[in-house]
């Protein structure tokens, strides 16, 4: 009896247009027994080219492939901007921060340089080019995360006490938003929270400042 009842379902399964392996995984049933049960009712090449269209492995393969080429032309990319950019010195190396402190950093607090962004890697960038070209250690940095109610917080300072190779020490207590990550429409770039540097200088917030004031006036 469960023998014909397996029969009826394949049949109904290969009426709707399953192939053998997915009838196979769905009643558990050897492809050698469909074959002798199914031999008369084979697919239409239509559907035929729809199964493999959409068949998990092929669109595997295909995505892989696509990541493979797509990885491959953006090294080639890299390697050709390695040569445009060539090596920076440390003149370049203050503008590009002077640049980015213009476009990314504090601008309303008179003493105090402040810097704060979603990328671990701008906030790296920023740290480094403080330390290299304006001459501030880290431990003279304080650091202070803006996280959400739903984030684990101990995970996410160990996160950045890595990511920017600082003693957490320097941490300041985070700003916990009531709001939840998991609340957002739209989430690109809060994943480890939001970074804010500080530093407390009079005499660094206005050379900065000036020499903002000094870029402005050259257009």
């Amino acid at each position: 009896m469960a023998r014909h009842e397996d029969r009826s379902k394949a049949i109904e399964l290969r009426k709707k247009g399953l192939s053998y392996s997915q009838i196979k995984r769905s009643l558990n049933i050897s492809k050698s027994t469909l074959s002798g049960w199914l031999n008369d009712m084979p697919l239409s090449e239509k559907r035929i080219r729809e199964l493999r269209d959409f068949s998990p492995m092929r669109i595997e393969r295909c995505r892989n492939t696509k990541l493979k080429h797509r990885q491959e032309r953006l090294d080639r990319v890299f390697d050709k901007v390695s040569k445009d950019i060539g090596t920076i010195t440390q003149r370049e190396m203050f503008l590009c921060g002077l640049f980015l402190y213009w476009g990314e950093g504090g601008k309303t607090e008179k003493y105090t340089l402040t810097f704060t962004n979603t990328d671990p890697d701008m906030v790296n960038y920023f740290m480094g080019w403080v330390q290299s070209c304006l001459h501030i250690k880290k431990d003279d940095m304080h650091i202070k995360l803006h996280l959400y109610g739903d984030m684990d917080i101990e995970k996410h300072v160990d996160f950045w006490s890595k990511k920017l190779k600082v003693n957490k020490k320097i941490f300041e207590k985070p700003y916990i938003k009531r709001s939840n990550l998991t609340g957002l429409t739209y989430k690109n770039g809060f994943g480890k929270g939001t970074c804010n540097v500080r530093i407390y200088n009079r005499d660094l917030k206005e050379y900065v400042s000036q020499a903002l004031r000094y870029l402005s006036s050259m257009n």
